[in-house]
């Protein structure tokens, strides 16, 4: 009789402990695969709002800027460089950068004024499709501006009211004029939400008097290449001047996020090490109730060897059967979790680390997501199915055979 064979009725010989064990490990392996698409998708849902909204893969700034922001310490000659990162490969986009007060009737606030280059910032953000009321910036239409939605809120304006802007200009006079509020933005993050007013480049230059250079340049990374290497072409690109990634401007961020990787790993250990032990208990329990059993093969000139494969098979077999069964359950709930998503809508108020959640959290479900969840249960159930192995391995005939 081969090994499978014996091995499989073996499983079946009680049946209610084999069934407990069996469904232990699908329940586990059906939580962990849900659990992990989740916070997969959150985590990613994340870092794409960083990169595509408005830090990008990395950013350049003048020496100094990002220690001591001022309206004066700028990028000379952006269009070279700008056109030098193109010829490489990177897109990037200007931004001018200022202070200033907003006022609508009778509320005022202190703002964040950023100019934008229309079209080429649509190659490296996504922020322009993010406008909850109104529309985008326009070139067509340079007195309108778009701001964040709290601001909105505090100074009582929507799209189509008016709104006075206050600063000062770069040559040291009072910057005034009268825009007219474009759009409204969904939620983004708490800085823009609260204080952040985008307008196109040519009226920003024409309020604060500002010559031709730029405070920011946000540049994205061919697909496919690294992070710290894309840095460091940029940053021969753009000798002379600051280029930080976005892990570099926002790390507790980006903190968080390689630490939630972790902990996922923590979660799939816990869990799982409760299904070890109950695995570990039905397979010693298997073991003593069959020490005669194993003491007969012995004594018929079974080796080690051949009961450890004996215990391996019936381990192997309730595991096939759970994996089988997990991921059939968990079908239906990945589905569900990657095309409908949970609806957190009610939640939009609310931020994580500063950045506002999406209206609808997916799962993201891929052979790498189902890949974590199965090894770590088939390493646990190795390690628990071990020492019964080798216990009834090692066992002597003669002993074995008068257990009672």
């Amino acid at each position: 009789m081969s090994v499978f064979k014996m091995a499989w009725r073996n499983v079946w010989r009680n049946k209610r402990r084999s069934t407990v064990t069996i469904a232990a490990m699908t329940l586990a392996l059906f939580v962990e695969i849900l659990y992990s698409g989740l916070v997969t998708g959150y985590l990613q849902g994340m870092q794409d709002d960083i990169l595509d909204l408005e830090v990008g893969d990395m950013q350049v700034f003048a020496v100094g800027y990002l220690d001591k922001p001022s309206i004066y310490t700028a990028i000379e000659a952006p269009e070279t460089l700008m056109a030098r990162l193109d010829e490489a490969g990177y897109p990037s986009s200007p931004r001018l950068l200022a202070g200033g007060l907003a006022a609508a009737g009778d509320f005022s606030a202190g703002v964040s004024v950023r100019g934008v280059d229309v079209q080429r910032d649509a190659r490296v953000t996504l922020i322009g499709r993010k406008v909850a009321q109104g529309a985008w910036l326009d070139p067509a239409h340079p007195s309108g501006v778009v701001m964040g939605r709290r601001l909105a809120r505090a100074l009582e304006v929507k799209p189509g009211d008016e709104l006075v802007v206050i600063g000062q200009a770069a040559d040291g006079s009072i910057a005034n004029d009268l825009y007219t509020v474009r759009g409204v933005l969904m939620g983004i993050a708490d800085g823009t939400d609260r204080s952040a007013i985008f307008m196109n480049a040519e009226a920003f230059r024409e309020l604060m008097l500002f010559p031709q250079a730029v405070h920011q340049l946000i540049v994205r990374r061919p697909e496919g290449v690294e992070l710290a290497a894309a840095a460091a072409t940029v940053q021969e690109i753009a000798a002379g001047l600051e280029v930080s990634t976005w892990k570099e401007l926002m790390p507790v961020v980006a903190s968080m996020l390689e630490s939630t990787q972790s902990m996922i790993l923590v979660i799939f250990f816990i869990i799982y090490v409760a299904v070890g032990i109950l695995i570990l208990n039905a397979m010693l329990m298997a073991v003593f109730e069959r020490i005669r059993e194993f003491g007969v093969l012995k004594a018929l000139g079974s080796g080690p060897l051949l009961v450890v494969q004996l215990i391996l098979a019936e381990s192997a077999i309730q595991v096939a059967i759970a994996i089988a069964a997990g991921v059939a359950l968990a079908l239906p709930g990945m589905w569900y979790l990657g095309t409908v998503g949970i609806d957190v809508g009610r939640l939009g108020g609310m931020s994580a680390m500063g950045l506002a959640m999406r209206p609808v959290w997916y799962g993201i479900y891929t052979p790498a997501t189902l890949r974590g969840p199965l090894a770590m249960l088939l390493l646990i159930v190795l390690l628990a199915v071990l020492y019964p192995a080798l216990k009834a391995a090692w066992i002597r005939p003669v002993e074995a055979m008068r257990h009672q």
